[in-house]
């Protein structure tokens, strides 16, 4: 898919790699970039740097307002071409982690993909076609040392694209996963060179745009900012054994820092 001319929609837009994308969107010729957020004041600006699109604040955990949300970007720019379903929370623990930090975990970084799956899918199969990018993590190809939620539930995420992309590709809805290791967002704030998972070094927000730019354009599923990924995830998948040791080892260098 190329940009130019597309109305396109970013979750998780107020800062990092979702205002990256709405700006790079917006470079790239999109016709109308709809951001969405729970934080309204730092949305606004996104929103104005990206070729005067709209902001419209929005908890994706909440269907009913990812619904509207989708119904104020038609409403303004026609047809969504581009969902880009981007939002996603990390929070420290094991399976003793709290019921309610599990179920924000599910709510952020599962419940609110399959929600725009379900407003989108059926408007982009009666279209004849569309595409949805989730972003994901390199956590849901391998794990997340120190965050069981995270794991789990990016996992869960990249298993509901997978599914997406087999059962409604040949009606025209495209799918691909961002997966990213560490990049300098909010989300690695505080923590040193993005610990473990900023092993093969931490990227700024713009970079993982490029590369969305291109994998969106070449169309393919996984979207790997740090290509090294891959390699880890056919090691993983060609010797289960041996890389499960060799995580273990990792754990052994961070203990439960992520």
């Amino acid at each position: 898919m190329m940009i130019d001319g597309k109305c396109v929609v970013v979750t998780g837009a107020a800062s990092g790699i979702g205002a990256a994308l709405a700006r790079r969107f917006a470079a790239e010729g999109a016709r109308g970039v709809v951001v969405a957020d729970i934080q309204e004041e730092p949305l606004e600006v996104v929103a104005k740097e990206s070729g005067d699109g709209l902001a419209v604040q929005c908890d994706v955990t909440d269907e009913a307002q990812i619904r509207s949300l989708v119904e104020r970007a038609e409403d303004r720019y026609g047809p969504i071409d581009l969902f880009c379903s981007n939002a996603g929370i990390v929070v420290p623990g094991g399976a003793d982690a709290s019921d309610e930090i599990w179920r924000r975990s599910i709510d952020v970084n599962v419940m609110a993909h399959v929600y725009a799956a379900r407003i989108m899918v059926p408007r982009m199969v009666e279209r004849g076609g569309g595409y949805l990018l989730q972003t994901a993590s390199a956590a849901g190809l391998l794990t997340q040392i120190g965050s069981a939620p995270y794991a789990v539930t990016k996992h869960a995420a990249l298993a509901l694209a997978e599914w997406l992309a087999i059962t409604y590709g040949e009606q025209g809805v495209k799918v691909s996963v961002l997966a990213p290791q560490a990049v300098r967002t909010a989300m690695t704030m505080g923590i040193p060179d993005g610990g473990v998972a900023g092993v093969d070094g931490m990227l700024e927000p713009d970079t993982v745009a490029d590369a969305v730019v291109r994998g969106l354009g070449a169309e393919v599923f996984l979207i790997l900012p740090h290509p090294q990924v891959l390699e880890y995830f056919r090691r993983k998948a060609s010797d289960y054994d041996r890389w499960i040791t060799g995580m273990k080892r990792l754990q052994a260098r961070f203990g439960d820092s992520f």
